[in-house]
C-alpha cells in the first residue's frame, strides 16, 4: 500500500545477490519536501535500499513508486533520464570532476540537460552562494578542504532543481564541525526548495536532520510512520 501524499514509495523491496539476501522485505515512502534517514549498521542493507529507490539497481521484486509512476517498470533509458533531470545525488566523498572547477561542477548537471554555460553557471553561483562556497568557485576539488568539497557536491545536487536527494554518508568523510555545516546547509537548502531528501547514514547526530528515521537489520525495513 503507498502511503497517500508520498512521492517516493516502495512496498516489500527483496534483492538477493547470490545466496546472500541483501533486502529481505523493506519498506519505504518520503514526502515532497521531508527529509527521511534511513539509519542501520553497515551491510544492513540501507545503501542497497537507496540504489534500488533511485533507480540505480532493480529489485528482484516488490514495487518502487515515483510521482505516480512504476520505477521498476521502467526502462534503463527512462530511469537514466529520472537520475538526470529529477533525483540529485551526494555521496561521501564528493566525487566532484577534479578537472573542472568548482563552479563547473556544480553546472555540470544542467549543462549535461542542454543548458547554456553562461546561464548554468550563473545559477551554479547562486547555490554555491546559499552553500557558503562561492568564494571557491575558481578553484579545483583539489584545492579545496573536505568539508567546501562536501558544500560544494551539495549544490551540484541541487543546483538542477531535483525532486529528491539521494544522501548516502554525506559526512562520512568529514569531522564533526564540517558535518554538522554540512548537514544543516542541505536539510535547510532542501526543505526551502520543497526537495524530499533520503539521507542513508549510521550515525545518530547526522539523522537528529532528518523529519522522520527508519531503521533497515538484515535487510528489512519498515517506515515508522506507516508500520503494519
Amino acid at each position: 500500500m503507498i502511503p497517500a501524499g508520498s512521492l517516493l514509495a516502495a512496498h516489500d523491496l527483496r534483492k538477493t545477490y547470490g545466496s546472500t539476501p541483501a533486502l529481505d522485505g523493506a519498506s519505504f515512502s518520503v514526502h515532497p519536501g521531508e527529509v527521511v534517514a534511513v539509519m542501520g549498521p553497515s551491510g544492513s542493507g540501507k545503501s542497497t535500499l537507496l540504489h534500488c529507490l533511485a533507480g540505480i539497481i532493480t529489485p528482484d521484486s516488490g514495487t518502487i513508486t515515483y510521482a505516480g509512476r512504476d520505477l521498476t517498470a521502467m526502462s534503463d533509458a527512462e530511469r537514466s533520464a529520472l537520475r538526470r533531470n529529477e533525483f540529485g545525488f551526494v555521496f561521501q566523498f564528493g566525487q566532484l570532476v577534479p578537472e573542472l572547477t568548482c563552479v563547473e561542477n556544480v553546472a555540470l548537471p544542467m549543462r549535461l540537460n542542454g543548458t547554456r554555460r553562461k546561464a548554468a553557471e550563473r545559477t551554479a553561483l547562486e547555490w554555491m552562494e546559499r552553500l557558503e562556497v562561492d568564494d571557491i568557485g575558481a578553484k579545483r576539488p583539489g584545492e579545496v578542504s573536505g568539508g567546501q568539497g562536501q558544500r560544494v557536491a551539495v549544490a551540484r545536487a541541487l543546483a538542477a532543481s531535483p525532486k529528491v536527494i539521494f544522501a548516502d554518508e554525506p559526512t562520512g568523510a568529514l569531522d564533526s564541525l564540517n558535518g554538522e555545516r554540512v548537514m544543516r546547509l542541505l536539510t535547510d537548502a532542501a526543505r526551502s526548495s520543497h526537495v524530499a531528501v533520503v539521507l542513508v547514514t549510521h550515525e545518530a547526530r547526522v539523522a537528529a536532520y532528518s523529519d522522520r528515521d527508519i531503521t533497515v537489520r538484515d535487510g528489512r525495513a519498515r517506515d515508522l510512520e506507516h508500520a503494519v
